[in-house]
């Protein structure tokens, strides 16, 4: 190597150690649901005015009146919500201290306001009268009629105000009277806030677009408030869907060197065990190109500012298993050109999961792709550096070339039976379920027990609402229509959905048929702390927000769909929007289910005609759809045997299979069926094969179950396409490479492998 060369080497290293130190891995909820449609853009331009999905704290008090009607614990909810409004990346703060004591100065403002405007009613009306030359009992009368309209409206207010006293959060009367109904127990439309006599809870909604650092500062920071508040509380529960996330983020990034440093030991033993080379110092040169590559990639995927997904923890021992499979070949094989058309097959398939609809997988599929790229580029270096690595000598040259072999019609009888359970596999395709509880995706975080506990105690984990867009909603129509919707809601899916703030809900103390002037004087007594949770400052969206359980996706699917064809029409000059994360769940598990075929048989057709082109050869091509068509459905049909359901990314199995396929049909060529399985050849194929399935392996010891059910998925994939590759070679041999009784096992190889030998 030359100076010039050497200096190029270690400016490319220095440029991927710099890479790597700036790579993160973010698992945003964005990159588990569809971006772009329709249904995203709705849901950012809600977050935009209203805030993020709301991390939730739920507090039970262990005083004798706990936290909002004993007015020192009060005073210290106040405090602490205080201090969650005022963090950096909180959008707002809803919680029993702040509405009450909002609703305090409101009030007073509002009863002020209520009876002067009685007042001036009265005036106008008795001015009139005397204007009329009235008596003085028919003056009273006028005023009296004037009045009546405005004390149906806000008579019972003033009945319900004036009783308890002062309204000041100080006062233990006036608190019960907002929060709790005669009973005693919390009134139903703040339930929300007040679970139990005695409990509270908290909800913080994030500024929108906030990235995984982020959103792990400010559940920490949210955490640290409620423990240094002071309040006399049981342990808190903190959760909600951006902590449930930022605990997939946590595990994923621990897991990251973890399952990478696990693969990257067992495939060294593979690699040391299987002898692959004459000298044993070579043995490990592939994994360290799978390596270099693996490091290359992340520190693109660093210095571009792009974060890793999910996909991250798969992505390390995933490319440590396949990756070192092509270094492996390419500095043994005389066949470089071969090697090369393999990989890029092999890449393209990995691509293709391009095509997927939910961005982790698609970053995942990308990652390998480039991943496997870069890898074989530090192998073509090496090779350059240090030429072809010879194989190690095969023993027993001169042994039989065959095993014990069945009767021909017992092989045919095999093979039959075989194709017809692959067939099998693609036919059930479209019924296998796909995994679409969010529980079961983040299974083995611990925060979902936290959740679990939230939805048990609040009845709610989730959150679905309906946005009413116009070019003013601070109108009697608009009341009316929202009303409409929630007596729906409330009526026929009282047992998925839960009314938490609503626009009606908020003006409901406005009565029915409230003119336009009482609608906008209504919304200015009312404190901005509570309009601006229903209400767009410019009176552009009204917004009725529902609590809803994160179940099953096709159950909030179901209830989406009912609602779009249940909801009243809206008034003239408006339109109604369903937005929230269950929505984009539910476009994105039709997509997923839309694309069963496309995401697995396009990367199986353009890595066999990559193939074929590539070897110049129509039977290399045919050899590549055989042998990835028979190992996915093996792996379908064996799924739908075993009842287990897809995820997002086992879904995607028949792309990844096709990469192994591809390398195992074209590195063992035609002859597979004639050769000793530990022939050279055979021998380094089979290398690759257990080294690629522990590697794999790897990720089943992750304590996501998503990325474990993948890694063992993946390797039982290479055994199929291992005994795939040779029941296909065994059906579509070439005619003139079928047994003679006069070859060995040496027999130099058919014209069309010549022709892509370097």
């Amino acid at each position: 190597m030359t100076w010039r060369s050497a200096l190029l080497v270690l400016f490319v290293l220095a440029a991927v150690g710099l890479g790597i130190s700036r790579v993160e891995v973010d698992t945003k909820v964005d990159s588990f649901v569809p971006a772009g449609d329709s249904a995203d853009r709705q849901l950012r331009a809600y977050q935009d005015t209203f805030g993020g999905d709301a991390v939730v704290v739920e507090m039970k008090g262990t005083t004798q009146l706990g936290l909002v009607l004993d007015p020192t614990e009060l005073v210290r909810l106040i405090r602490l919500e205080g201090t969650l409004a005022g963090l950096a990346d909180v959008h707002s703060v809803y919680g029993p201290g702040t509405v009450l004591n909002q609703t305090a100065g409101s009030v007073k403002g509002m009863l002020a306001q209520v009876a002067g405007a009685r007042d001036q009613i009265r005036n106008v009306a008795e001015a009139r009268a005397r204007r009329e030359n009235k008596s003085r009992a028919e003056v009273t009368a006028a005023g009296d009629a004037a009045l009546l309209p405005f004390d149906r409206r806000y008579g019972k207010l003033l009945a319900e105000a004036l009783p308890v006293g002062l309204p000041t959060v100080q006062n233990q009367r006036f608190v019960a009277s907002v929060l709790m109904d005669r009973a005693g127990n919390p009134r139903p439309e703040w339930r929300f806030l007040v679970p139990t006599a005695k409990s509270a809870t908290l909800l913080i909604r994030p500024e929108p677009g906030l990235d995984q650092e982020q959103t792990r500062r400010l559940v920490a920071q949210v955490r640290k408030a409620v423990r240094d508040s002071g309040l006399s509380i049981e342990r808190p529960v903190v959760s909600g869907v951006p902590v449930v996330v930022s605990g997939v983020a946590d595990r994923a990034h621990t897991e990251i060197l973890r399952l990478g440093a696990v693969a990257l030991g067992a495939v060294a033993l593979v690699l040391v065990c299987s002898g692959w080379s004459r000298r044993r110092r070579d043995s490990l040169l592939p994994l360290g190109c799978a390596l270099l590559g693996t490091a290359t990639t992340a520190a693109v995927f660093g210095l571009l500012g792009v974060p890793l997904s999910l996909g991250a923890a798969a992505f390390l021992p995933v490319l440590l298993g396949v990756g070192s499979d092509f270094p492996l070949y390419l500095l043994q094989s005389e066949r470089v050109r071969g090697v090369l058309v393999t990989a890029g097959a092999a890449a393209a398939a990995f691509a293709s999961l391009a095509l997927t609809p939910l961005p982790f997988v698609r970053e995942f599929g990308l990652a390998l792709a480039l991943g496997l790229v870069l890898t074989v580029g530090w192998a073509l270096v090496l090779r350059l550096m240090i030429g072809r690595i010879e194989p190690r000598a095969e023993a027993g040259r001169g042994e039989a070339r065959r095993g014990p072999s069945l009767p021909p019609k017992a092989v045919q009888g095999v093979m039959v039976v075989l194709a017809a359970v692959a067939v099998a596999g693609w036919v059930l395709l479209p019924g296998m379920r796909i995994q679409s509880s969010p529980e079961e995706l983040a299974k083995g975080v611990p925060e979902l027990a936290d959740a679990a506990r939230i939805e048990q105690t609040l009845g709610f984990s989730g959150e679905l609402d309906i946005v009413l867009r116009g070019k003013n909603l601070a109108s009697p129509e608009a009341i009316a229509w929202s009303q409409e919707a929630q007596s729906l809601v409330v009526r026929e899916h009282a047992d998925q959905m839960r009314p938490l703030l609503t626009y009606s809900q908020l003006l409901a103390f406005l009565g029915g048929g409230a003119t336009a002037a009482q609608v906008s004087a209504g919304t200015e007594v009312l404190p901005d702390y509570l309009t601006e949770a229903v209400l767009a400052r410019n009176h552009q969206a009204a917004v009725s927000t529902y609590g809803i359980t994160l179940d099953d996706v096709r159950a909030q699917r179901r209830l989406i769909e009912s609602l779009r064809q249940e909801l009243p029409d809206p008034p003239k000059g408006y339109r109604v929007e369903i937005v929230g994360l269950p929505v984009l769940a539910a476009d994105g598990l039709s997509a997923m289910e839309d694309a069963r075929y496309t995401v697995n048989a396009v990367g199986i057709l353009v890595a066999a005609l990559l193939v074929g082109l590539g070897l110049r050869s129509w039977r290399a091509g045919v050899r590549v759809l055989a042998t990835a068509l028979l190992a996915a459905g093996w792996l379908f049909a064996a799924v739908r045997l075993a009842g287990i359901d897809l995820s997002p990314l086992t879904l995607a199995i028949g792309a990844l299979v096709t990469v192994t396929s591809c390398e195992f049909v074209t590195m063992l060529g035609e002859r597979l069926g004639e050769r000793p399985l530990l022939s050279s050849a055979g021998r380094t194929v089979l290398t690759a094969a257990v080294a690629g399935a522990v590697g794999y392996l790897a990720l089943g010891l992750s304590g996501l179950t998503v990325l474990r059910d993948f890694g063992l998925l993946l390797a039982a994939g290479v055994v199929s396409s291992y005994a795939a590759a040779h029941l296909v070679a065994r059906v579509l041999r070439a005619p003139e490479s079928r047994p003679s009784g006069t070859e060995t096992p040496d027999t130099p190889p058919t014209r069309e492998l010549q022709e892509v030998s370097a």
